[in-house]
Parts: C-alpha cells; structure tokens; sequence
C-alpha cells in the first residue's frame, strides 16, 4: 500500500458507478449472512452485503459428504500456517469458505454449541450480556432443531439443526463403547452440557443449510438487500485522521474500497461498516486499514490511523489428532459411488447425507486435575467418523476405515495473524502456535486425550468392527499405544477449522472491540465474526458464529 492520504481513491477506481448503503457488511459467512438479513428485515434502511467468493452453486456445497472435495478449490481462500516446531515443522492446512454462506458452506456441519461457561467465560470479558443466559435467547431464535431436547433450543428459527438421515452402524457401535468405558450417553446440546452423542448438523432433508441458505435466500427478496459476489474489500475508508482523544474526534469510517470485475471502487456507507470475515480476513482488513500494531504496519508502510496491538493476536484453535483403525465394512469408503449418487439425489439418504463427523462426546482428562483446573468442565472432545479422515482430507478415502480423533478444546497456546504485505490480495501469515504454551499442558492433554481414544477402540464394541490392523498411524500394529499417540500427534494433527479470537471484544481498553462490537479509536465500524471470541468455546464455532451475528445486528439497531 502506498502512502497516499486516507481521502484519495487507490489507482484503478472508476468513481462513476458508485455503491451506497446505509450500512456496509463485508463477509457472507456465518456471521455476516445473518447480519446482513436481519439489517435488511427493517425496510427504512440499505445493506450491501460484499463477498469476496463466488455464489454458492456447485454441487458439492450442498451434498453434505463431499465438503473435503471443495478444499483447495475456487470456493476455498486455501490457507497454510507457517511451519509449526512442535509438529515435526509441517505447515497445516486452514480450509475456510469463500462463498456465499463463507465457512458454513465448507464445514462438516456439527452443530455443537459448547457449555454455559464457556459463555459466561465472555461475559468476564465483555460484559454480562455475552453470558449464556443473556444468549439463549439468541440460540433460541437461530434454531429450528428437530425434536429439541430441552427449553435453550429453537424450534422455529431459520436455521434448520436435524438429526442425521442415514448414518453408518459404526456411529452406534462408537457410542456402545462409549458406554462400555463409562461415558454417559446423552442428547446433543444440553444446557448442562453433554456427554456422547450422535451429532446434530446443520442440515434441511439431508442437504446442508448454510446461512445463506438458512438466511441469504429469503432475504434477498427484499429490494432493501444488495449482494455482491467476487467483491474483495481491499481497505476501509475513514474521514478524519490522527490518534484520537475522544470518542468524537475518532475518526469515522465512511466505506470500503472493493474490487469488482478488476475495477476498485468506493462503496460508500452512511451509518455503518461492519466487517465479517472471519478469524483471518478480518484481522488483515483491519491492519491494510491502518489499524493494528504500529511497528507491524510500518513494516508495510501501511499509515497508522489506531496503534491495535491485539489486532492479530489472541489466535486461539482447536487441534485434533486421529487414529484409523482399520474397519471390515459399512463404512462411508463407497460413499462416491454412482448408486449412492443416485440414492442421494432421488431420495436424500445414503452416505452422501452423512457429515462425517457422525458422533463426538467430552471427557476431562487427569491433567485437567494436575493443572489445577477447578472447573470440572471437559479439556477434550472425542470425534468420530465412520471413514479413515487422513491427509487432512486432502486424500481419497484409503480404504474401509474409522476414525477417533482427540480434540483439544482449551489450547493455552496462542498465535497471531499477521500480513506479508500491504497487498490486500497476499495472504496472510497464520501462525496457531500449536502446543507452544510453557507448561506444556497442550501437549500434555492431546495425549492423554489420544490415550482416550485407545480405550474406546479397545472395547468389544469397537473391536467387533475392526479388524486390528491400522490405517493411521500406517503399521500401528506393531506399536505401543504411547507411541501411537505421539505420532499421530506430531506428524497427523490438523486444524479443526476454528480459528477464533483475533480482533477480540472486551471491556478493557486493549480489546479489539468493545462490547458493543465497535472497533476502539474510530467510529462506524463495528466487527461480528469469530474474530470477537475472547476465548474458543468447548463445541464448534459455527453456531456461535451465527449467534454473534445476531447480536450485532440487534446492536446496530439498538435493541
């Protein structure tokens, strides 16, 4: 980026087809979609709703099983971390969705919302109205669970949350074993948290429901909703300049500039501009803004406007390490067959409407014990999918297989967003820090967590279905389960795809946003994505994603 001053156009902007909104929302993801459909649902103001990605047609968006077919393709940004010391120096591959629905049309749509405290852990942070009690409501009006098992869920939101069509025999033979060890078996989603379950997901009759299935759709009806797809916002735009000493003085942002069809324009917002892009995009949007660390910025000959040291830090995610064992059958390894195709499309059954992720249950290791961990909560998720989920996903199915994985839910690890350069289209440098914590409780945890996983596969239920010999780690068999887990753990592990945290909410004064979601020393600009998680909850993200969209749309409207 040059250092032109703030009011002028970058090179290329043709200022004759200007774009103008009452509000401005950058990002049709989780968040964004619902954001920008319920600003629409007063008809007495303008949203334009910008996406960088393509809309949302291709087949395999829609089919639930065939998400790992859409990894490094156009409705991939295909991301990579910088090599990662404590796991062999692999760089790890970040799949987000760059499409209308955003990472909601690329997920494995587990809707598992987390516990209370992991909500009440936020309103420590920014204050009591991100507690769970003040965000039921919100759930509340995102659902329409099937058969809702206890009073938080919705029944009649737009958010369709089914029970699983057609899931694969070995699912109920991991929650056998489950019992057999002495896990409790229970429905998914309750207020008091839950044990084993078989996965709820983010489907409508056995084809995913994204946001902008779930909320795009309907609300692109109204004349009041403008979306724009292949919009990259390259920066946003302020009026005024200079550190601030008031809330008034800040400076106020005013639109984005946008590529479209190669040409950068001005799109200009009249109240708001609200940035929702995710754990990556928006903290690199916010620095090509001018708003991050000082140092980081000039590096890039970026102009300061607000010196954000949190900008781009706070990188929470959750890592998982798996073990395959090999299965005798049943399993989803012959779900891309023409007759399960035709099953699919002419019914909606089969393996093409399984998730993946079939089952997971939560379990609190002994060294949640030994590092004085007091909450009694979980610090490990246990998934599992009835196919040998290797190579990050990046592979053809190897064969008749099922996987456990250990998920760890608290990392103490922290990593940081940063940019390779001040060219909006450069990715940026995503380092998760994985199992970098000082006291090794990370690493300490994913292994006992895989040590988890090794019980259950020992149990008769699971052994009646497996044949004893491995897929992952390859020749297993010949191991010690100890040496299985630091394996898997250290040449196997990858991202469960939820980045958090990177442009955080709080009531202190380091925070990125308020709690309010309002960027601190500008005004008009707000953020609502998983980037204002302070910490990453014990579940998955999308759904909470999708509440934080909410919440900032009835922000915005002062609700």
């Amino acid at each position: 980026m040059t250092r032109r001053g703030r009011g002028a156009a970058p090179r290329g902007t043709r200022g004759a087809t200007e774009l103008t909104a009452d509000y401005i929302v950058v990002g049709a993801g989780s968040a964004g979609a619902a954001l920008a459909a319920r600003l629409s649902e007063d008809p007495s103001v303008s949203v334009l709703l910008l996406e960088a990605g393509a809309p949302d047609t291709a087949l395999e968006l829609h089919v639930p099983a065939a998400f790992s077919k859409l990894f490094r393709g156009p409705y991939d940004w295909s991301y990579d971390t910088v090599p990662q010391e404590k796991l062999e120096g692999r760089t790890i591959f970040w799949p987000r969705g760059k499409t209308l629905g955003g990472s909601s049309s690329l997920n494995a749509m587990m809707w598992v919302r987390g516990f209370a405290a992991d909500y009440d852990e936020w309103a420590d942070a920014a204050g009591p109205a991100w507690s769970w009690d003040s965000l039921v409501p919100y759930f509340r009006r995102v659902e329409r669970t099937q058969d809702p098992a206890d009073a938080t869920q919705g029944s009649d939101g737009p958010q369709s949350v089914e029970h699983q069509r057609d899931p694969r025999p070995h699912t109920a033979a991991f929650l056998a074993a489950a019992r057999e060890v002495g896990h409790p078996v229970t429905a998914p989603n309750l207020a008091e948290g839950q044990g084993f379950s078989q996965t709820m997901v983010s489907q409508q009759r056995g084809a995913r429901a994204s946001t902008a299935d779930a909320y795009l759709r309907p609300a692109r009806k109204r004349r009041n909703l403008r979306v724009v797809t292949g919009a990259l916002v390259r920066r946003v735009t302020f009026a005024g300049s200079g550190a601030a000493t008031e809330p008034a003085e800040a400076p106020a942002a005013t639109g984005v500039y946008v590529e479209i069809d190669g040409v950068t324009r001005h799109a200009r917002a009249r109240r708001e501009v609200i940035l929702s892009g995710g754990a990556i995009n928006t903290p690199q949007l916010l620095m090509l803004s001018g708003i991050g660390p000082a140092e980081h910025l000039a590096e890039h000959g970026i102009p300061l406007l607000v010196d954000a040291p949190d900008v781009g830090a706070n990188l929470q995610d959750h890592l998982v390490a798996g073990l395959a064992p090999e299965a005798d059958g049943g399993t989803l390894f012959g779900a891309e067959s023409p007759a399960q195709l035709v099953r699919y499309l002419t019914k909606r059954t089969g393996m093409l409407t399984s998730n993946v992720g079939e089952g997971c249950g939560f379990v609190r290791t002994d060294v949640a014990d030994r590092a004085g961990m007091t909450d009694g909560l979980p610090d490990i998720e246990i998934i599992f999918a009835p196919v040998p989920y290797v190579g990050e996903g990046l592979i053809p199915t190897p064969g008749e297989g099922i996987t456990l994985g250990a998920i760890l839910l608290r990392p103490r690890s922290r990593g940081t967003i940063r940019l390779a350069s001040a060219d909006p289209t450069a990715k940026a440098v995503i380092d998760p820090g994985y199992l970098t914590d000082p006291e090794g409780i990370d690493e300490a945890t994913m292994l006992a967590g895989l040590a988890a996983c090794e019980r259950l596969i020992d149990t008769d239920a699971l052994r009646a279905v497996t044949t004893g010999r491995w897929i992952q780690p390859d020749g297993g068999e010949a191991m010690t389960p100890g040496e299985r887990a630091e394996l898997s753990l250290r040449r196997y592990s990858h991202t469960l795809y939820h980045p958090v945290g990177t442009a955080r909410m709080g009531t202190d004064a380091s925070s990125v946003v308020d709690p309010e979601l309002r960027v601190r020393g500008v005004r008009g600009l707000r953020v609502a994505d998983a980037s204002v998680m302070p910490t990453v909850i014990r579940g998955h993200t999308n759904a909470p994603a999708i509440v934080i969209g909410e919440v900032a749309a009835d922000l915005i409207r002062g609700r």
